[in-house]
C-alpha cells in the first residue's frame, strides 16, 4: 500500500510490479492510498479498461475491503451491463444501500490516479467514481445529506475549479499585498486547520486581511493544486506556474516557546 507521498510520486518500483502481475493473474489491481489525516483515503483500479475495455474505477472514505469488493461487484455488473446508467442507483454493493456512479472528469484524473497514468501512459482511458448515500440513503448532491460526510466523498465529475475541502465561504488569511495583485508564492495550512496565502513581500499586522477561500482561488486558480496540502505544512514557489516546494510547518511563536 503506497503512502499518500508515494502516491503522488507513483514512481514505486515494487508497486509497479504487482500493479502488472496482478492485472497479468486478475484482471485489473487496486491501488489503497491512505487517508493523511486531511485529504481522505480512497482506492482505484488499474487494468480494467486493458482487460476488458471497462472503466477504471474509484471510490473514497471507506473500508480497504468493502472497497475491494466493491470493485469486483462493479466488475460482475459491467459484464453484464458495460455501460452501467449513471442515471439509477445499483444494489448489491454495500449493504441493503445501493450506489450511483460518476463519469469522472479528465481535470481531475492527475490528483487521483497515478498509476493509472503510468500504467497507460497517459490518461487515455474512461474512468467512474463509485458515490455511496449516508445512512438515510441520501447521496452527496442532495438535500439532508450528512454535513459531516461531505468532505470525505469528493465528487470527481465536478468542482475542477475550486477543488478545496472546505466551504467556499470559508475565512483564509492573506495579506493587502496579495489582494492588490501580488502573487500568491507562499502557502501555510497550519495544525489548527487555518489556511494563510501570502505573496513574498514583508507585511505587519496592519496588512493582514481575512477573505474568503474562494476569493483566494478566483484571483489565482493555480493555488487548487495545493488541495491537498496537509495539517502542519506549508508550500513555496518562486513564481505562479512553478513548482511547489512542500515541506512541514513550524509556527516561529511555537518554535520560540
Amino acid at each position: 500500500m503506497p503512502t499518500s507521498q508515494e502516491h503522488a510520486a507513483h514512481d514505486d518500483a515494487a508497486a509497479e510490479e504487482q500493479i502488472i502481475s496482478d492485472v497479468a493473474k486478475y484482471g485489473f489491481h487496486v491501488v489503497v492510498v491512505p487517508s493523511d489525516g486531511y485529504s481522505p483515503g480512497f482506492a482505484y483500479t488499474v487494468g480494467l479498461f486493458k482487460t476488458y475495455g471497462y472503466p477504471e474505477l474509484i471510490c473514497f472514505s471507506l473500508n480497504q475491503d468493502l472497497m475491494h469488493s466493491m470493485f469486483w461487484t462493479a466488475k460482475e455488473l459491467f459484464d453484464q451491463q458495460p455501460q452501467p446508467d449513471l442515471a439509477l442507483g445499483y444494489p448489491d454493493f454495500i449493504g441493503d444501500f445501493d450506489v450511483r456512479f460518476l463519469r469522472v472528469a479528465k481535470a481531475n484524473y492527475g490528483d487521483y490516479f497515478g498509476y493509472g497514468r503510468w500504467f497507460y501512459k497517459g490518461w487515455d482511458f474512461p474512468a467512474l467514481q463509485i458515490v455511496w448515500p449516508d445512512k438515510q440513503a441520501l447521496f452527496p448532491w442532495e438535500e439532508g445529506f450528512t454535513a459531516s460526510w461531505k468532505f470525505g466523498q469528493p465528487l470527481l465529475d465536478r468542482n475542477h475549479d475550486f477543488k478545496f475541502r472546505e466551504e467556499h465561504g470559508l475565512n483564509v488569511y492573506t495579506t493587502r499585498q496579495v489582494l492588490e495583485g501580488q502573487p500568491v508564492l507562499h502557502v501555510v495550512h497550519d495544525d489548527e486547520g487555518n489556511w494563510q496565502f501570502l505573496s513574498n513581500a514583508q507585511y505587519d499586522d496592519n496588512d493582514l486581511r481575512m477573505v474568503a477561500l474562494i476569493e483566494i482561488v478566483a484571483q489565482d486558480p493555480t493555488v487548487n493544486e495545493l488541495f491537498q496540502l496537509n495539517y502542519g505544512w506549508q508550500a513555496q514557489r518562486e513564481a505562479i506556474g512553478g513548482k511547489w516546494q512542500k515541506e512541514a510547518f513550524e509556527d516561529e511563536e511555537d518554535g520560540a516557546e
